[in-house]
């Protein structure tokens, strides 16, 4: 029943031959990997007006001013990452570039940068998407947290059927979005040629504070979220078909420009016109209301809006489970992130990036003007680890024309790190110094992990004072019963096959209750010893792991008893919820204690399957 439900949701298993035929094209690359970079400027130009309207008509002047620096820090961090592509073909993200130049703690911080960057983004944008559409229709700005969480199901969901069905689900949201957008600036370029500014609907707020360098570097910083998702395509190049370099590059290029161009002829066009929202209102609702009216194509370019946001958040889903499962495959993270799933997609990545983004929309209440503050600073981090990892790689490498190569990554490298300065004491009060905080927390989480791995390979290697090659003594048996059944039955005369030492042992938690077991037991297995523990406190596994302690230490034989579990399973998974699972804690507390007196136990599992 459950493996036809999933195989409903998210498709039939995939032959790992087939995986070459799951590659993307340009075309449906851009829709897979582009989401986050070209939705951001729904949040960047929120963020940029939230900024400056607090200073009135004075600092909203400022917004176009701003909007071309960031489009400028776009254009350099977009050259820096298609030289990143062209010099590694295989996959360059922050993470390989810092730790194959820089050392492994760089690499670290900028995968620890990328983690956050992931889950925020995929927040950031299910939670702006919402407000999009809010904007719209205001009576839903009650339930944005349900409707980010169900956009957040349908994008894992999605994701989990595959790379290729996500690219070709993800290009109609995607290019509905471009052609509505464009048309819609465009339309908007038209109109300011022709007809003029206008008068502004609504006069600009009064000011509730002077325009200061403080605030522009403030506003600068939030608006830098327009930035994020362009290091994606550099993470995802395995992902195209070859020529794998040439195709991202291109790809890479093409995102590029329709970013500077969204941003920048947004922002042009929203100052122009002198736009401004109500509070129940985004600043792109607003525009599209100045220029569209309130008419079908207003809520056609807020349907796209809501889209490309709620894609958006695929960007993350597309590489965090690649980055984490080279994390994993390098021994960073758990192992299980490096298995493909049925689908040829790092399934065990997604669902954690799904729980993680799901955390975040409840825990701030599905706020995106919460979430921003924590949001740039790890994928700025990621960018400056990067770009100057390149450097490194030049200066290292000296093929031909390195030193432009290395001046145009040395430039993106100052720029975004001068970016982080800048948002991370212009944002640290109000959030900022979460990321902070948590980047080295991450690191030591990668590293605890991989001093774990390191410690199981120095235990189970075979190197060094080999094994004991010398036969086990035939062991002493243990069985736990709680009556007597046919269960129980199969798995003592199973201990009797390879065993003559086989005792049961029976807790009683009832006073009185031992003595039909005692009878019964002399009916059917007069031959085995049956051992009789009395429990005044009503527990199970503690008499048992006494008595198991004692009788070792008794015989003293030079091992430990192993222990013979007799475990009926029922017919149906939901008619294992109406029994106690004694015998899972039995074999828990077994599994999980430690050594005793220099031997292990063995645990041996007997099941009995029900037929109904």
């Amino acid at each position: 029943m459950i493996g036809k439900i999933k195989e409903l949701l998210i498709g039939p298993p995939l032959r790992t031959q087939e995986m070459a035929g799951t590659r993307l094209n340009n075309i449906r690359a851009l829709a897979a990997f582009s989401p986050d970079a070209l939705s951001s400027i729904a949040y960047a130009n929120q963020e940029i007006y939230l900024g400056l309207v607090v200073a009135g008509s004075v600092g909203l002047a400022m917004a176009l001013p701003i909007g071309l620096a960031i489009t400028g820090l776009l254009i350099i961090v977009a050259v820096s990452y298609y030289q990143t592509i062209q010099a590694y073909p295989s996959g360059g993200g922050s993470y390989i570039v810092a730790r194959a130049n820089l050392g492994t703690l760089p690499g670290l911080m900028a995968a620890g940068a990328l983690m956050i960057d992931y889950l925020l983004t995929a927040a950031v944008s299910l939670t702006a998407g919402v407000e999009a559409i809010a904007s719209a229709f205001p009576v839903l700005w009650s339930y944005r947290v349900a409707a980010s969480l169900a956009l957040l199901v349908v994008i894992t969901l999605i994701n989990l059927r595959g790379m290729q069905e996500t690219g070709t689900a993800l290009s109609i949201p995607v290019y509905f979005f471009l052609i509505s957008f464009l048309a819609m600036l465009l339309y908007g370029a038209v109109k300011a040629v022709l007809q003029g500014p206008g008068i502004p609907p609504f006069a600009p707020p009064a000011a509730i504070q002077p325009l200061s360098t403080l605030l522009v570097l403030r506003t600068f910083a939030a608006g830098c979220t327009a930035l994020t998702g362009i290091e994606a395509i550099s993470n995802g190049v395995p992902a195209f078909r070859p020529p794998e370099s040439r195709n991202a590059g291109k790809t890479l290029i093409v995102m590029a420009f329709l970013m500077g161009a969204l941003l920048a002829g947004s922002i042009g066009l929203t100052q122009y016109f002198g736009v401004v929202s109500n509070p129940q209102e985004t600043i792109l609702a607003a525009l599209a209301r100045t220029l569209l009216g309130t008419g079908p194509a207003f809520y056609i370019v807020q349907i796209a809006t809501l889209l490309i946001l709620a894609v958006a958040a695929n960007t993350s889903f597309a590489d965090f489970p690649r980055v984490a499962a080279i994390l994993a495959k390098d021994g960073f993270m758990p192992r299980q992130l490096t298995g493909l799933g049925d689908r040829l997609v790092f399934a065990n990545g997604i669902s954690l990036l799904a729980l993680g983004t799901a955390l975040l929309i409840v825990v701030f209440n599905g706020d995106t003007h919460a979430l921003i503050p924590l949001f740039a600073i790890g994928a700025f981090l990621a960018f400056t680890f990067s770009q100057t990892g390149m450097v490194v790689h030049w200066l290292r490498l000296r093929s031909a024309g390195w030193h432009l190569k290395a001046l145009i990554n040395g430039v993106g490298a100052v720029t975004t790190g001068t970016a982080v300065i800048i948002i991370a004491i212009s944002k640290f009060v109000n959030g900022a110094w979460i990321s902070i905080f948590l980047i080295p927390i991450i690191v030591m989480f990668f590293y605890s992990i991989h001093s774990h791995y390191r410690e199981v390979t120095r235990e189970l290697t075979l190197h060094g004072l080999p094994p004991s090659l010398r036969p086990k003594p035939p062991p002493r048996i243990v069985v736990p019963i709680s009556g007597v059944s046919r269960a129980v039955i199969e798995a003592v005369m199973y201990a009797l096959s390879f065993s003559h030492d086989v005792t049961a042992v029976y807790i009683e938690l009832e006073p009185g209750k031992s003595v039909e077991v005692k009878k019964d037991w002399e009916c059917w297995l007069p031959d085995v010893p049956l051992v009789i523990l009395d429990s005044p406190y009503r527990s199970i596994v503690r008499p048992l792991m006494d008595y198991l302690d004692k009788i070792d230490e008794e015989i003293n034989d030079g091992q430990s008893a192993a222990v013979v579990l007799p475990e009926f399973v029922p017919a149906r998974w939901w008619q294992s919820l109406l029994h106690n699972q004694t015998a899972f804690l039995i074999r828990t507390a077994l599994l999980y204690r430690r050594r005793r007196f220099g031997h292990e136990r063995v645990i041996i599992d007997v099941p009995f399957h029900l037929s109904r």
